[in-house]
């Protein structure tokens, strides 16, 4: 039999066709979330998908270049369910949300999780890159109203692998992280390291407001990290901001 012939219904064009691609990548999926050991067999995935497995190898080189494929497809549908989290006016009740999401893709998607998230150098680093930043702007937004002890791109490369080995923790060894508390513990532990009670800027203008308040701290206290010219700068920028329009 022809591979065209054994091509899945549905599935036109050569054997590259994103269709035959797409449909290795699900049958692979779906074998290894009913895998006992986290393995699949590419015969099995081939025969699945209706086509050969010369036809696998031709797209993947092997079955790491499926597992990646896999790993890579989860990683692009984890990122779309993150810029799909509704973003409410308090940007750290959503950075809470976003912590439990988390854990709750892992606890869904444990096979899938592990292969996503397990380190594997140079695969999928922009779709990675587009997690981190999804967190970057929630945390921009908590540092917005004063929430923040750290910048957004710090606390976002502490949230991140905390929230990743806590899961990957339950996944691999639930006997020995069995706290049920465990995740809540965790996040909080970290959480209490980067944020701070939100500062309530007043008025219509929280830009002025925000500027107000920096001019007068640093009026007050100084500060040694800039210069006495740069200090000068920043002072003249801050009350031109404060100016009524």
């Amino acid at each position: 039999m022809s591979d065209a012939s054994r091509r899945r219904p549905g599935a036109t064009g050569p054997a590259d066709d994103p269709a035959v691609r797409a449909a290795l990548i699900g049958a692979a999926e779906r074998q290894l979330a009913a895998s006992a050991d986290g393995d699949i067999a590419t015969r099995a995935v081939a025969e699945e998908a209706g086509v050969t497995q010369p036809v696998l190898y031709r797209l993947f080189g092997d079955k790491r270049g499926l597992l990646d494929a896999v790993a890579d497809t989860g990683l692009e549908r984890y990122a779309l369910r993150k810029t799909e989290l509704e973003a409410t006016d308090d940007p750290v009740a959503d950075l809470y949300a976003g912590w439990d999401d988390h854990m709750a893709f892992a606890a869904d998607n444990p096979a899938l999780y592990q292969l996503m998230f397990t380190p594997r150098p140079q695969s999928a680093a922009t779709t990675y890159q587009r997690i981190l930043h999804l967190l970057e702007a929630t945390l921009l937004r908590c540092a917005a109203v004063g929430a923040l002890t750290t910048t957004p791109r710090l606390a976002a490369q502490l949230i991140l692998p905390a929230n990743i080995g806590v899961a990957l923790g339950r996944i691999a060894q639930p006997g020995l992280f069995d706290d049920p508390a465990l995740s809540h513990r965790a996040r909080d532990a970290v959480f209490s390291t980067i944020l701070t009670d939100p500062v309530a800027l007043s008025g219509p203008d929280p830009v002025r407001a925000a500027a107000r308040q920096l001019r007068s701290q640093l009026l007050l206290t100084g500060t040694d990290r800039l210069e006495p010219v740069e200090t000068a700068l920043l002072d003249r920028w801050l009350d031109r901001i404060d100016q009524p329009s």
